[in-house]
This record gives structure tokens, sequence and C-alpha cells, in this order.
């Protein structure tokens, strides 16, 4: 398919420290148009679901702008420069909007939130054994609650539109995929 398309140019016509806005022009061959399209330039995302002992899953709840609601997610957040890799990037997440921390993290999945005009890539972690080991560190306009949430109920709270973020429903079809469907069907 990439031979229908022919990259003409490129130009970045915005940008600030979360988006990069960047016009690109194509020839499509096959029906011999031109066409621009706006491409967003984000850096990569992580997210985690810290498991608690007890088999809890600590979630957090927080205000969306872009939906103008509270929601309920999972730790996530951007990739650091500082960051030494992804998983580190994860941990530090969950850290930092719980206080939640694990020992045993494993990747369990990797989604491209909307290829069609994003650029970066969401990991997904998970964290088994988590506990709280401090306070949260929240950024200065960051309000987040801690809940947690009997894994039994994910499922319902998914399909009654409880949990709604895209990123977070991806993230517990990787964990029903590693735990190899265990969980009830709710």
């Amino acid at each position: 398919m990439k031979r229908y398309w022919n990259h003409i140019d490129s130009h970045k016509e915005y940008e600030d420290r979360i988006v990069g806005v960047r016009h690109d022009k194509y020839h499509f061959l096959p029906n011999d148009i031109i066409k621009d399209y706006t491409v967003f330039e984000f850096e990569d995302w992580v997210n985690i679901i810290p498991v608690t002992r007890d088999g809890d899953i600590v979630m957090i709840r927080q205000w969306r702008h872009g939906v103008q609601k509270e929601t309920l997610e999972i730790p996530g957040g951007l990739i650091s420069h500082d960051d030494i890799g992804h998983a580190e990037a994860a941990i530090r997440e969950m850290t930092e909007e719980t206080g939640y921390y694990s020992d045993n993290v494993i990747h369990i999945g990797t989604v491209e939130p909307n290829p069609a005009i994003q650029t970066n890539r969401c990991y997904t972690y998970l964290a088994t054994d988590a506990f709280l080991r401090t306070h949260q560190n929240l950024d200065p306009t960051e309000a987040i609650r801690v809940e947690l949430i009997k894994k039994e109920q994910l499922y319902g709270m998914i399909k009654a539109g409880e949990i709604t973020h895209g990123l977070v429903v991806a993230a517990f079809a990787f964990l029903m995929l590693h735990e190899k469907g265990k969980w009830d069907n709710n």
C-alpha cells in the first residue's frame, strides 16, 4: 500500500511541550490526488495496572479537560527524557500518582493510540504485589484520587460505561490476554 503514497512535503504548524502539529502533503498515485494530512506528534506514553497483594486494582480518578469530566483510569503519562526506559517511566507514574510501588513489573502490550493522525505508542505494564510505599507526588496542576477496585468488577464497569478511557480499556484487554481469560465474563 505504501507504494500508492508519494510524500511531497512536511511542515510544522505548531509545537508546545505536549504536542507538535505537522502538515504532510502526499500524492495518492492511483487516483492522481494531492492531499494534505494533519499529524499530531506526541512523545510515547506508558500506563500501568497496579494490582495489590489482595488482588485489588489501584486506579485513579481525575479531571480530564478534553471531555470536561472526571474519568476513572490507571496511572500513566508521558515517557520523560530522564526515564531510563519504558518500565521505569511506568513505575515512576504509578508511584507519583498513587504512592504505590512494586518490584514485579512486566510489559503486557503496546498500542498505537490513533495511527491515522498520531505518531506515538502507549506501552502497558502490569505491576503485581503493589503496596502503598509513599504519599502521592503530584504535578502542581494534578488532583488525583486513588481508588481500589476489585478485579471482578472491572469488565462490568467497562460495559456500564464507568471506565471510558480508550487506553485504559486497551490495557485491561492486554491484562485479560495476559491472564488467558481467567476473569469472569461480566
